[in-house]
């Protein structure tokens, strides 16, 4: 999925957040993913739509936009086109900020977390926040060191906030952080270190 990049410190109110809750919900329902799976995502990705640029354009890596930056570059088919019409499962809310007149569209927040639900919903994603649910968001930003910190972070704000209730404006806890990864972003990190170190290695010449 996107190229992470770290987000605004921009204080977020709760009057902001009250538009997504209604398609956060109906998300959940219509695909089965625990709610703040989707919102950590739109979290890390656009710091709930108050990222600069979100809705037009693409990303910094000119691959991703959107509130959840889906890439719309990874052809021929692109990730954004395999869940482009996950709106259609779903009742779209009356009224919500940045609703778009055409639909699909990777810049309405509905059609964009609807999206998102599907796609994790379709990599193993369920209302656990687990081991599938980390494997899940490790493939919606990709398989590299980075996608394993992301994964981490991601799946440890979304226990936290199962903890001790929702919290727009509440950093990750660190400790969270750590124990989510020693669970299951570290042996993803050490195979693709192992990887990484086979593929360096020369070559062994075969017999005369």
């Amino acid at each position: 999925m996107a190229l992470y990049q770290a987000q605004t410190n921009t204080h977020i109110a709760e009057r902001w957040m009250q538009g997504f809750y209604p398609i956060y919900a109906t998300a959940q329902r219509t695909f089965g993913v625990n709610w703040l799976l989707l919102a950590s995502i739109h979290r890390q990705e656009s710091a709930f739509s108050t990222a600069p640029g979100i809705y037009a354009g693409l990303n910094f890596a000119h691959c991703c936009g959107g509130p959840m930056q889906f890439n719309v570059t990874n052809g021929p088919t692109t990730t954004w086109a395999l869940v482009s019409n996950s709106y259609r499962y779903g009742a779209r809310p009356a009224s919500y900020d940045h609703k778009t007149v055409h639909h699909p569209s990777i810049y309405d927040d509905f059609d964009a977390i609807m999206a998102a639900a599907h796609l994790l919903s379709a990599d193993g994603a369920g209302y656990g926040l687990d081991d599938s649910a980390w494997n899940a968001v490790y493939d919606y930003y990709g398989h590299d060191p980075t996608g394993v910190t992301y994964a981490d972070q991601v799946l440890a704000r979304a226990i936290g906030w199962s903890q001790h209730g929702f919290c727009i404006n509440c950093g990750v806890e660190t400790s969270l952080v750590e124990a989510v990864h020693a669970a299951y972003g570290a042996p993803v990190a050490a195979s693709l270190e192992a990887a990484t170190a086979a593929s360096a290695k020369p070559a062994k010449r075969r017999g005369h």
